[in-house]
């Protein structure tokens, strides 16, 4: 990873050395992590017993809730699941990713609880307020809708906390640097890692130059803010707080592909420089929620949509080329060179932080990368702006990308800074997959009932009577994909709670190895370091993704002309 490291903490500060890693781990931060951590998990769960609600009543043949508690819980799911699930496991990684890897202290324990302290009363007032039905604005709460104060007043506080948490991460990584607690360059998952806290710092920014008068405005004390100037800014918030989900999740596969192959990235000055990409360019996907907005002209849509953002894309697709590389070389060093794919069938499939990873690395980068970039497209946005294909497009991102991430990584931070074994291991080894399969339907019942005009938050659409049994089929795909996806949410939310309650102390030993391909014997390590041809595997896959994108692409400029037939 292109940096050495002392292999205990500076002198002084109260630690231990992982008997896996045999890294200094910080207990201040060992703490914190636990702290974020096990939140973020409880707020995976709350979030998830909403979506399941929500798909059940969105599979039109069950329509499970009421219209009133249908939006209540469509606010309370995107606040959890978009907000507040990965507010708290970010804040979690980066407290792990500027000390364990960099074997360095955390900056202030005083300044991590006041982070912790904001973020769960603003969580919990926020949660608070919307079941109490003093919120049924949705997670984008649009003026001139308004929600009870305290709502906006709990966002601010998780924004602030979330800020303060940011702050004790870049402290962190000074003091390291000036203590000398690492040399050379920063790991590329802690560069990773730094790139989100940028974004963070940008996108909580902008939270808090929307929310403060809409607070103000919700209290009585101020006029209300013009409704086209909060959409504007308020995506500058909503969009670019999920791209600091995509540097964080990309860091974990950096991070879990070394860790379970032994990979590394094939050059890191362009994967560092893919992550500066996201810095500079990630914000400007978030014109598409204005596409169909009179407030913004066609020139700021179109530059926005066809020229710049693309530069962000150009970042995504190095990680999507440079991981799987990394891991393609990494296993034929080990021996395993039989053919195209060989590679790919001696892959760790059973170690369920690989296979998380993996569907992690397919889900976002074929489902989400093709139908985010297709659907940014200004001319084809008009035909999809407000159908379920859009939620059907962030669920794989979001969810199938950077949850699933998230859960790969827990997998070994768990063990690693609990000291405790993962219960029920064979269950476990089956939990992404039930995921991450449930998430794929969920997403194709919502892309293909979208394509066929059903809208992203109806509660009831036999009311209008222009849907066929087509659309109920693929509404029905969402529910059934909905339950699976509850199912692998909450198997993996007990082997989390199991494991702490129940799970083998790990007492100065290593944690149970969930499965590494071993090297076989004759194998090189380094021998295809400069081999332009190492990759071969990869770069089929590569020319398959590409080929899936053009027919995607043009089916729907095809599905445009449809709508605006020439005569």
């Amino acid at each position: 990873m292109a940096s050495s490291s002392h292999n205990l903490l500076a002198p002084g500060t109260p630690g231990r050395t992982c008997g896996t890693t045999g890294l200094g781990v910080c207990l201040d931060a060992q703490r914190f992590i636990k702290l974020n951590a096990v939140s973020g998990i409880v707020f995976l769960l709350l979030g998830g017993i909403a979506a399941l609600l929500l798909a059940l009543t969105r599979w039109q043949t069950v329509h499970l809730l009421p219209v009133d508690w249908f939006y209540r819980i469509l606010t309370f799911h995107g606040i959890n699941m978009l907000i507040l699930w990965i507010l708290f496991f970010e804040v979690a990684i980066l407290y792990f990713a500027c000390t364990t890897p960099l074997n360095a202290r955390l900056y202030s324990r005083k300044v991590a609880w006041v982070s912790f302290g904001l973020m769960i009363v603003g969580a919990v007032m926020v949660d608070y307020i919307i079941l109490a039905g003093q919120a049924d604005v949705m997670m984008t709460s649009y003026l001139p809708l308004l929600a009870h104060p305290l709502f906006y007043l709990g966002i601010i506080l998780v924004a602030v906390g979330t800020l303060v948490g940011v702050f004790n991460f870049f402290a962190t990584l000074y003091v390291a640097k000036r203590d000398g607690a690492y040399t050379g360059s920063m790991p590329i998952v802690t560069f990773g890692a730094l790139a989100a806290a940028i974004i963070a710092v940008v996108t909580l920014l902008h939270g808090a130059v929307v929310m403060i008068p809409t607070f103000t405005y919700a209290m009585g004390w101020t006029a209300q803010p013009d409704p086209a100037w909060y959409r504007l800014i308020w995506w500058g918030l909503g969009h670019q707080s999920q791209q600091v989900n995509v540097c964080a999740m990309v860091a974990v596969w950096y991070l879990l592909s070394h860790i379970v192959v032994g990979a590394r990235p094939i050059n890191e000055a362009v994967c560092r420089t893919a992550f500066v990409l996201y810095i500079l360019f990630i914000n400007l996907a978030s014109a598409h929620h204005l596409l169909v907005d009179p407030g913004v002209g066609a020139t700021w849509k179109i530059w926005n949509t066809s020229y710049a953002m693309y530069l962000a894309v150009l970042a995504s697709m190095v990680h999507g080329f440079t991981v799987p590389a990394g891991v393609e070389i990494a296993m034929r060093e080990k021996g395993y060179t039989a053919g195209i794919f060989g590679w790919v069938t001696a892959l760790p499939w059973r170690n369920p932080a690989f296979s998380a990873t993996a569907l992690s690395v397919v889900i976002f980068g074929f489902l989400g990368g093709i139908t985010g970039v297709t659907l940014g497209t200004q001319q084809i946005n008009i035909i999809a702006h407000n159908t379920l294909r859009i939620p059907g497009h962030f669920h794989v991102t979001v969810v199938g990308g950077t949850s699933l991430a998230f859960m790969g990584l827990a997998y070994y931070v768990v063990p690693l800074i609990f000291q405790r074994d993962f219960i029920f291991r064979g269950v476990a080894r089956l939990q992404p997959w039930l995921f991450g399969i449930g998430i794929t339907l969920l997403s194709f019942g919502m892309s293909f009932a979208g394509s066929m005009g059903v809208s992203r938050r109806s509660w009831d659409i036999d009311a209008q009577g222009v849907y066929g049994p087509a659309a109920h089929l693929w509404l029905g795909v969402l529910g059934i994909g909905g339950i699976l996806a509850f199912l692998g949410l909450l198997t993996f939310v007990l082997l989390c709670v199991g494991t702490l309650l129940f799970g083998a102390k790990i007492e100065n030993r290593p944690m149970a190895d969930w499965g590494t391909p071993p090297a076989l014997a004759g194998s090189q390590p380094g021998s295809l370091a400069h081999d332009h041809y190492a990759t071969k595997g990869t770069i089929v896959l590569t020319l398959v993704f590409l080929a899936c994108f053009a027919v995607y692409y043009f089916a729907n400029w095809k599905a445009l002309a449809d709508v605006w037939p020439v005569r």
